[in-house]
């Protein structure tokens, strides 16, 4: 049976694991595959093409529909194996792939990993630490910037770290969470706005906007009801901010969870950042009740593990109740 209600069957237990084990830095893992993948195939498909605008547009299509074909066929691959083996052989596989492909913990113990540094005033290993989950440029950053690029960074990858891809997995089991998760990763290496990857990841930033519309949207009102919820958040401030804020953004989906975020600690998020040496002007989200501080990072983790509890309660329910 392939329904989301099957689906919720692997979900469940993959969210399990991955709070459990996380991604362990020894291990293969699927979205560093797709990574080489995507390298590899941009330094093939560059020189084929003019570099003019179209050219480079029409490379990054086939990237994209390359990367796309590949990840497909080699997840259909590994599946039907498995499932020659032992329906519970499939299920384990299917479980365990997901679990690596959801980034809760793997994105709680990285952005806690600045902490430590912010609270004894190393700057220096607070900016190396928190360089390993953003793109900005961290050597320019004071601690009050290490500490709101570390939120910022839970808060959108609230997202498309974790909320995106349990609705993928839900709708449509582990094809559909590692179609997301190719498209994601395509956008995170080739969709930048610069001179280099302007036209070439045009394709898939554009595809990765597409997917995480509703997601978004999801996780950014979910976010809002949770704060509702737990102590030390202000639902109401969350819910009028995200209203205001979500949209401030030249990305379509990136600001909502940012904007819940911000409103429900009561701090002022995104605003100008350098990017490979070049200060991007952005506009501010939230009104900035307080100066950010360390521990601002285990508030955006709560929120990020309240969301992300909350959608699962309704996807289970949701599962329960399908025909």
């Amino acid at each position: 049976m392939t329904s989301p209600q099957a689906f919720f069957f692997q979900l469940l237990p993959a969210v399990f694991l991955d709070w459990w084990v996380g991604d362990p830095h020894w291990m293969p893992h699927p979205v560093r595959w797709m990574g080489s993948w995507i390298s590899w195939l941009e330094g093939v498909l560059r020189p084929q093409f003019p570099q003019t605008k179209w050219g480079l547009r029409w490379a990054g299509v086939l990237l994209v529909l390359l990367t796309l074909l590949v990840c497909l066929a080699g997840c259909f691959m590994v599946l039907g194996i498995c499932g020659l083996i032992s329906p519970w052989f499939l299920w384990a596989v299917e479980v365990w792939f997901s679990s690596q492909l959801l980034a809760a913990r793997s994105l709680q113990k990285e952005s806690e990993a600045v902490y430590p540094y912010l609270k004894r005033g190393d700057l220096s290993g607070a900016r190396k630490a928190v360089s390993r989950i953003v793109g900005r440029d961290t050597a320019v950053l004071d601690a009050q910037g290490v500490a709101k690029a570390a939120v910022e960074t839970v808060a959108e990858n609230t997202s498309d770290g974790i909320i995106a891809p349990m609705i993928f997995l839900f709708f449509g089991g582990l094809p559909g969470l590692v179609l997301y998760k190719a498209v994601n990763t395509m956008d995170s290496m080739v969709g930048y706005h610069n001179e280099r990857y302007e036209h070439f990841g045009w394709a898939a930033a554009h595809l990765d906007d597409i997917l995480n519309f509703i997601p978004a949207r999801v996780a950014g009102g979910i976010m809002c009801f949770v704060a509702g919820i737990l102590p030390g958040f202000s639902g109401k401030r969350a819910w009028n901010i995200f209203l205001r804020d979500r949209k401030k953004h030249k990305s379509p989906n990136s600001a909502h969870t940012e904007a819940a975020c911000a409103g429900a600690c009561g701090i002022q998020l995104a605003g100008d950042a350098s990017y490979f040496g070049k200060v991007v002007s952005k506009p501010t989200i939230g009104d900035g009740l307080r100066p950010i501080c360390p521990e601002d990072i285990f508030k955006s983790v709560r929120l990020m593990y309240g969301t992300q509890v909350m959608l699962l309660c309704f996807l289970g329910f949701l599962a329960w109740s399908w025909r």
